[in-house]
């Protein structure tokens, strides 16, 4: 039977949820609302005029080319950033969820990254695939490869992938872990006696248990890409070279602080945040039904 907590007081359940309330409102509701505002007004630079322009500001934006082929560089920029990341967390989990000798440092190792700031992590790799004093970049010269991502745009792309991948991993690789150490060896032991080998247990047993952990990590992992990984492109690339690596939310950014188009920024943010919401609530809609819990 389910137990149910009945509150004696009306207001006692909203005492307790008040603080986070407050939390949501200040931060989440209250800047959302102010963006929605100023979409649909333009001011000056210094925000000493502001005109009420209605929809003029959604118009200009699918007038603008380079905010169209923007979509197109978030689009590739979060499904490798999304893929890549919750693959090689998953491959590196089973891993590290076997027993071998030295794991616990192993593990140690996979979680450092995460405690390292965006932009600390964009420019290490900045100086990592450097053209001119970069290890990595002189490796690949020795392979055949001159890397040069301030000129090409497929190399500054790989560049923001890497980056924004291995700042991810951690995260990813924690729940991962976490989810595999709480599955019943007594599964595992149960289908390696009737034959079953390493990647058919995996298949079959392990990873359908994992679906839940995957869901919310992919939920996860596609937030970031769109909004956590500003401080890696801007600290890596500035969105280029051209408009390149230019995903939405560093347009956003350049448009409103670069370019001084204030009332264009924010009605990019509304779009963005539009577009976050639209696939959240898809992927749980469509997505969650595949789950095992």
């Amino acid at each position: 039977m389910e137990k149910r907590v009945v509150f004696k007081s009306s207001w006692l359940p909203w005492a307790l949820i008040t603080p986070q309330l407050i939390v949501i409102t200040v931060f989440f509701f209250w800047p959302a609302g102010q963006a929605m505002l100023q979409s649909l007004q333009q001011s000056d630079a210094f925000g000493t005029s502001v005109d009420w322009v209605g929809l003029e500001n959604f118009r200009n934006l699918w007038n603008d080319a380079s905010y169209l082929a923007s979509f197109k560089t978030t689009a590739v920029f979060s499904v490798l950033v999304a893929g890549l990341g919750i693959g090689l967390s998953l491959v590196l989990a089973v891993f590290a969820d076997r027993v071998i000798k030295g794991s616990s440092i192993y593990k140690t190792l996979l979680i450092w990254p995460y405690a390292v700031a965006p932009a600390v992590a964009g420019v290490l790799w900045l100086f990592m695939f450097s053209p001119s004093i970069g290890i990595v970049a002189y490796w690949l010269g020795l392979l055949g490869l001159d890397w040069n991502h301030l000129v090409n745009g497929t190399h500054a792309m790989a560049l923001v992938v890497g980056a924004a991948v291995w700042k991810q991993l951690s995260y990813n690789f924690l729940f991962f872990l976490a989810g595999l150490q709480s599955i019943p060896k007594s599964l595992i032991e149960a289908a390696a006696m009737d034959g079953a080998r390493p990647w058919r247990r995996f298949w079959t047993i392990q990873f359908p248990l994992l679906t839940p952990t995957s869901f919310f990590l992919l939920v996860i992992n596609i937030v970031y890409a769109f909004f956590d990984t500003f401080a890696i492109i801007d600290s890596t690339t500035q969105g280029g070279p051209g408009k390149d690596t230019s995903i939405l939310v560093y347009k956003v950014y350049f448009d409103g602080f670069k370019a001084m188009d204030l009332g264009g920024s924010a009605a990019q943010s509304v779009v963005l945040m539009v577009i976050v919401v639209a696939l959240t609530v898809v992927q749980f809609k469509f997505v969650e039904k595949k789950v095992n819990y």
